[in-house]
């Protein structure tokens, strides 16, 4: 690549990322790609080791990477993503339709819960989550308070599967429909409880736990199995609790 290509693409990237997505690393693209992210530009300091990573993880993208993974010098790579994933390539997509996520969690009967993350904190938990949502087929990850679950950080934390759920951020009284399973230490075992597909399973944030205004909002308080003097699981640990418990991804869900 000439000089004046790489200044252009650079400029290029620059000019698009404030509106972007960032997806930073091979999973990320990967994920991202499978579960039809509109991809704008994908930048990668070793073109060719890209490719062989297509190759081996992932055949079914190997020819759309081929088309569209543009090589640029590694310290270009380096001034336009703060931490640059150990695969070497990142790329911008176009977020996931608004109203797309809208019409997924308003939907009624749904085939799966929303996770409901009230004033989560950490932004690699809420990407786990994310993560742990598209794994399990749920409908989709809904936060409340000022995080923005699309920053950087979380897209990185879930790989790129911000594509294959809905994520938003909702004041608490936008929430979407269903009955409304509140997970907190005082409520009945999990274990004895049904969940319905059409659930809103919420977890509190990870210092402060679930709000009194989403608590009284509850239709049912449930609570995870705990040995006595263990004070709480980790927040991803917990949605996968709940999620395994409720029953599990549709097979279509598990690519």
């Amino acid at each position: 690549m000439t000089e004046d290509v790489a200044e252009a693409v650079t400029r290029q990237w620059r000019e698009a990322a404030p509106d972007a997505v960032v997806l930073d690393g091979f999973h990320a693209l990967k994920h991202a790609l499978r579960f039809g992210a509109d991809v704008r530009l994908t930048l990668a300091s070793d073109r060719r080791a890209v490719l062989a990573l297509a190759r081996d993880l992932a055949d079914d993208l190997s020819g759309v990477l081929a088309r569209s993974v543009v090589e640029i010098p590694a310290d270009a790579l380096r001034e336009l993503v703060p931490r640059i994933h150990t695969t070497a390539v990142a790329a911008l997509a176009v977020r996931r339709d608004a109203d797309a996520n809208a019409r997924a969690l308003s939907r009624l009967p749904r085939p799966a819960p929303i996770v409901v993350l009230d004033n989560p904190r950490n932004l690699g938990n809420v990407g786990a989550v994310v993560r742990l949502a598209a794994g399990f087929g749920a409908t989709g990850v809904v936060t409340t308070g000022d995080m923005d679950p699309w920053h950087p950080n979380v897209v990185r934390a879930g790989a790129g599967l911000h594509y294959a759920t809905a994520v938003e951020r909702r004041d608490l009284d936008a929430l979407p429909p269903g009955p409304l399973y509140v997970l907190d230490p005082e409520g009945e075992d999990i274990r004895s409880v049904d969940i319905p597909d059409d659930a809103l399973l919420a977890f509190g944030s990870e210092r402060h736990g679930i709000s009194p205004e989403l608590r009284a909002r509850a239709t049912r308080l449930v609570a995870l199995p705990m040995r006595p003097q263990v004070s709480s699981y980790n927040l991803a640990t917990s949605v996968a609790m709940a999620l395994f418990h409720w029953g599990g991804p549709p097979a279509a869900a598990t690519a």
